[in-house]
């Protein structure tokens, strides 16, 4: 029996797996995430490749984690989802020690809760710092103060400073073409 026949007849309709280029991804309840990530290093997926999560803005956050199994190199993506208002999941320390950090960074960037992890403090961000940056609502400090440099044409500027550089329409557009006259 395959893991994605094992994992649907273990977790039912809580489980739904689909396979692309040969890889396969089980789309899990929260409430099931040990559980399936259990039964995949069980079944012979026992490298944790890397865990973070994704936003998905406005309803939340995919918590995605990916195993490998080295005997039959194949890959399996194990994927959650966890409110926006209450991003908490079990930690994954104990079924794969290298969860730590992975968590850790995730909770960092995103906010997520991983319950029971057993030191799940800052990692990568200076002390003090205010916010999860790899949320799609966080404002970059640098766009504020400095607008994108991509809202302007070369040349242009608010200074006054240099002119505008002159706008030439692409090859074989005629030179009347789009103006009003």
């Amino acid at each position: 029996m395959t893991l994605p026949e094992a994992l649907t007849e273990r977790y039912g309709s809580r489980i739904r797996t689909s396979e692309t280029f040969g890889d396969v991804t089980a789309d899990v309840a929260a409430g099931d995430w040990i559980g399936v990530l259990e039964a995949a290093r069980d079944a012979g997926y026992a490298f944790l490749d890397w865990l973070t999560g994704v936003d998905d803005a406005p309803d939340g956050f995919h918590v995605v984690a990916h195993l490998y199994d080295p005997a039959a190199r194949a890959r399996l993506l194990v994927r959650t989802h966890v409110p926006l208002g209450d991003p908490r999941l079990p930690t994954a320390t104990g079924v794969f020690r290298g969860a730590n950090w992975h968590e850790r960074e995730t909770f960092e960037m995103f906010g997520v809760v991983f319950e029971g992890h057993p030191n799940l403090v800052p990692l990568l961000l200076p002390e003090g710092f205010e916010g999860f940056p790899l949320r799609k609502d966080f404002v970059l400090a640098a766009r504020v103060a400095k607008a994108w440099p991509g809202a302007k044409e070369p040349g242009e500027s608010d200074r006054g400073g240099a002119p505008s550089r002159r706008k030439t329409l692409p090859p074989g557009v005629p030179a009347d073409w789009g103006r009003d006259g």
